[in-house]
């Protein structure tokens, strides 16, 4: 018989990659809204995490609804990585929406379609549900097992009590199934939900703590609950409404969400689903949640676009809009004129504008030694100053990618922690931006199409400065 081998097997619940923003936990702001200088996996920018702070803190009190954000800064000075600790501060009721300029343009329906779905995803809805639910503490589960195949289905008797009752309920046999499922046995707290029969189970009585069953760390003990046995609970879901659009929309109800074919939503569906979340609202069921949606790249965008966010941000139940992006004057898309960051200044003139400025030296080192923890690699003193070096000379995001580089450098030569050595040698191996243009220029003859001419060299000269 063959032996098995359990060290093979892997744990697929949670599955992490390591991504450009992993090591992001919040904006690192202490409870005064001050920015710490390392915190949450942020560094520096104090100026921009406190003014995202401010935005962050209206966005609670929901006072900036219909309102936009531009974070605008050179590349590789964290731009994304503050909204990423907006997000993550934000907590996960609050709806965020995230999508890349150039993404608008690649999507199987219009542009205004794909920020309207956008827009709504960005927007979520907190439903109140009253339901009925026996909760109690299981006394007893008796199940009467047919002996003869075939004879009648599996009947059972269920004993519940509270602090002030105890009652006997018949169960069926699906609610027999849920039993067995849940394994629930006496001594078990457990809630039904009266309209879906879903069984929840609660914890284990503290009046069996001291029973000598064999139970795990695991194991909640919870007080036995008080009062009659049914009662009426108030359920809160949050959804968002482009969900409930798609709902609404498609023949195949809420599976649209999971298969991604949402395709384009027809306006009078929009307008009936707006109608009732409006009812909801007046009867006290509902409540809007503004969120944030972040569009990266913003200068991607055209001027059909940026018409439609004018328009959209007027609207009273829009999102927080934040947008970011690395470009200066330069032509606005779909135009022949030129503005400040590629955006129209109408829309401009809605922004809030948070400016990132590059980073200092002492503040590369200490992104490089977050990331060196984030990745599990040990590197030395020297050779963090090296990378740090050469974050300054080329870019931060440069000295990033080669932290795995020499990781790889290092196994290969069965050492443990990255020396100078490794950093030398995946320096050599991976060009930055500067040193691949200058060998483009040396040899740019024996490339094909190559039309470089007097007037471009300018350019590329001070690409290369």
């Amino acid at each position: 018989m063959a032996e098995l081998k359990l060290s093979e097997s892997r744990d697929l619940t949670r599955i992490e990659r390591i991504g450009a923003h992993s090591h992001i936990r919040g904006l690192g702001l202490d409870s005064t809204l001050e920015p710490r200088d390392v915190s949450d996996g942020m560094v520096g920018q104090t100026s921009a995490r406190k003014a995202a702070g401010l935005i962050l803190q209206m966005i609670k009190d929901g006072k900036i609804a219909g309102r936009g954000v531009l974070i605008a800064g050179q590349p590789g000075t964290g731009k994304t990585a503050i909204a990423m600790g907006m997000a993550k501060s934000l907590g996960l009721e609050t709806p965020f929406a995230m999508i890349a300029g150039s993404e608008l343009f690649s999507l199987e329906m219009s542009k205004t379609e794909a920020l309207t779905q956008a827009f709504r995803k960005a927007i979520g809805v907190r439903i109140k549900e009253e339901t009925e639910v026996i909760e109690g503490e299981v006394v007893e589960v008796q199940i009467n097992r047919p002996t003869a195949t075939g004879a009648a289905s599996k009947s059972g008797k269920l004993t519940l009590k509270t602090t002030e009752m105890e009652t006997v309920y018949d169960l069926g046999a699906k609610m027999i199934e849920a039993l067995g499922k849940e394994k629930v046995s006496s001594g078990d707290v457990i809630a039904i939900d009266k309209a879906s029969g879903k069984i929840t189970k609660l914890g284990r009585s503290f009046s069996r703590s001291r029973d000598f069953d064999a139970m795990g760390p695991q194991v909640k003990f919870v007080q036995c609950p008080d009062g009659e046995l049914q009662k009426r609970k108030e359920v809160v879901h949050c959804v968002t409404l482009h969900e409930i659009d798609v709902i609404n929309s498609r023949t195949q109800g809420f599976l649209a969400l999971f298969t991604g074919d949402t395709g384009e939503i027809r306006t009078e569906v929009r307008e009936q689903i707006d109608t009732k979340v409006a009812e909801w609202r007046e009867e006290g069921k509902a409540e809007i949640v503004p969120g944030v949606l972040f569009i990266d790249e913003v200068h991607m965008l055209d001027i059909e676009c940026f018409s439609f966010l004018n328009r959209a941000l007027e609207n009273e139940m829009s999102p927080i809009l934040v947008v970011a992006t690395n470009r200066g004057i330069t032509t606005i898309r779909g135009t022949n004129y030129k503005s400040p960051h590629g955006i129209p200044i109408d829309l401009l003139d809605r922004l809030l504008i948070v400016s990132t400025q590059p980073y200092t030296e002492d503040e590369i080192r200490k992104i490089l030694d977050i990331r060196c923890q984030e990745e599990d690699v040990e590197m030395s003193d020297g050779a963090k100053h090296l990378l740090t070096k050469i974050g300054v000379e080329t870019s931060l995001r440069y000295a990033i990618h080669l932290i795995t580089a020499a990781a790889l450098a290092c196994q290969k030569r069965k050492a443990k922690v990255v020396e100078l050595e490794d950093i030398n040698r995946v320096y050599h191996l991976f060009l930055d931006v500067k040193r691949s243009t200058q060998y483009l220029m040396e040899y740019q003859n024996q490339y094909m199409f190559s039309e470089t001419g007097e007037a471009d060299e300018d350019d590329i000269n001070a690409m290369v400065s």
